[in-house]
């Protein structure tokens, strides 16, 4: 032993150099970082898609939430207790607002081509309606079969319970009325308005105090109101479990290469 206390000297024999296995160590640290690299860049990869996906399916879920309070609203606005007729309605105060009205019908009708399911095509038949209180305005009587025949409206004073609905029946896809053939493609409340004369504000019937023959009332409800969240959630979780079990196997497949036992 050499040196002061607390220090330990190990003397080194001649002809021993150490510079040849600092090399080898060297070389096997340069050779072992492209390897963990290899690995490491795909795991991060597939890592951040699918957090990704899964933020995205996360969002979906929190907007179905927010979606199914909607109709919930919708639904209980819809079934609400009947007021009567609103001096000056608007949709965006009064739509779906359940009213009843009493009056006769008008005369004319226009005839709104539709599919329903499992029934098969038919008409909306919107006619006038005119109140006790003078007013006119547009009465969606229901549905009536394409074979149908189209009967008058019942006779004298009815009492009509419904819902105020301004329709968004019209896309860039749907052809333009055909006035001349009495066969309209959307609820255009502005235009029907102007050929029947009424006010345009549109009761959609759900009940009547008297039978309207083959016409079938068809309601206001929310049904028709799309809600695809859950569709789209299940759709980013499934993505990110593919994306991640795609991952597994390359990294799999990858280490196996290095090792070159692989296929």
């Amino acid at each position: 032993m050499q040196g002061s206390i607390g220090t330990i000297w190990l003397p080194i024999p001649d002809g021993l150099d150490l510079l040849p296995r600092l090399s080898l160590i060297e070389e096997a640290d340069f050779k072992l970082a492209p390897n963990t690299m290899r690995l490491l860049v795909p795991l991060l990869f597939g890592l951040v898609g699918a957090g990704i996906l899964i933020s995205l399916g996360v969002w979906q879920v929190q907007r179905l939430a927010w979606k199914e309070g909607v109709l919930e609203e919708i639904e209980t606005k819809i079934t609400a207790e009947p007021v009567a007729l609103p001096g000056r309605p608007s949709a965006g105060e009064h739509k779906y607002l359940p009213v009843e009205v009493t009056g006769r019908f008008g005369g004319g009708a226009l005839r709104v081509l539709v599919s329903r399911k499992r029934v098969g095509a038919g008409y909306l038949i919107v006619t006038p309606f005119e109140t006790e209180n003078g007013r006119a305005i547009l009465m969606d009587r229901g549905f009536l079969k394409l074979d149908d025949a189209l009967q008058a409206p019942p006779p004298g004073d009815l009492r009509v319970t419904g819902n105020l609905h301004w329709p968004d029946d019209r896309n860039s896809s749907t052809p333009e009325n055909d006035l001349e053939a009495n066969t309209w493609f959307a609820r255009d409340i502005a235009q029907m308005a102007e050929i029947l004369e009424t006010e345009p504000v549109l009761l959609v019937v759900r009940k009547m105090s008297q039978p309207d023959g083959a016409v079938t009332p068809l309601p206001v409800d929310t049904s028709g109101i799309p809600n695809d969240h859950l569709q789209y959630a299940i759709t980013w979780f499934s993505l990110a479990a593919i994306w991640l079990v795609m991952t597994g196997y390359y990294i799999f497949r990858s280490r196996h290469s290095v090792q070159g036992t692989g296929p």
